[in-house]
């Protein structure tokens, strides 16, 4: 039992950890948002939220440059002012911001948030098992292995994570009679946006996978749609 009682305090320090974090975000996106009030792009909230059979989508702005959507960990969403003026500038169209918003629904209706909370405290375990091990066997580079693992593992599932909330997003602009077109033509974008250089990291090193297969992974899913509806 005491050779085990490192990794669970590793596992209770990860959980406090997370929830002191989720707490903080939680305050400065409420300290710095106003709610989404643009004709156009509410007209799109209310569409998907009639596809969910939901009363109203409720989108907040967050008052920060850089291009980015999230979801919160108590369910709500926003859009960065940095997105919101790329899509004011014309750089990016209505359509294509609602993909934005169907995507971090996904994360809600998902349930990313509650499971990135296990993800992180076993990740924090993780390092801690693998560093007490690879450092008594490789003394002076064991810990780091230890953290390269460990960021692996949690860029894997992060990638995950992204691929289901696409996929949620297809079928949500789908059924909002909005399509898959808007979604495939940000990713085009994304990168050019956010001056993005991921693409010169190693896949597994990424915490969002790369934009041709987050492309390929739609249109995979669109082909599978397409044929069970004719069959």
């Amino acid at each position: 039992m005491l050779k085990l009682t490192p990794l669970l305090l590793a596992l209770i320090y990860g959980f406090v950890l997370y929830w002191f974090s989720a707490w903080r975000t939680a305050k400065q996106l409420e300290a710095k948002s106003t709610e989404l009030a643009d004709p156009l792009l509410r007209n799109l909230c209310d569409r998907m939220a009639a596809s969910l059979d939901l009363p109203r989508i409720r989108v907040h702005i967050y008052e920060v440059d850089p291009v980015n959507g999230l979801a919160a960990p108590d369910g709500r969403i926003y859009i960065t002012r940095g997105f919101f003026q790329k899509y004011r500038q014309g750089l990016v169209n209505a359509d294509e911001m609602a993909s934005v918003i169907a995507h971090e629904l996904g994360h809600v209706a998902l349930g990313h948030s509650r499971r990135r909370m296990i993800d992180f405290s076993g990740q924090n375990a993780l390092r801690m098992g693998l560093a007490m091990v690879l450092g008594r066997l490789l003394p002076g580079i064991g810990v780091m292995i230890a953290n390269l693992i460990t960021r692996v593992v949690a860029a894997g599932l992060s990638r995950k994570d992204e691929y289901e909330a696409d996929a949620y997003a297809s079928a949500l602009l789908v059924k909002a009679g909005i399509g898959t077109a808007p979604q495939k033509s940000l990713f085009g974008k994304l990168d050019r946006l956010t001056a993005s250089n991921a693409g010169a990291m190693p896949a597994w090193f990424m915490s969002h996978p790369k934009t041709a297969d987050r492309v390929a992974a739609i249109e995979r899913n669109e082909a599978r749609w397409a044929k069970v509806d004719r069959d």
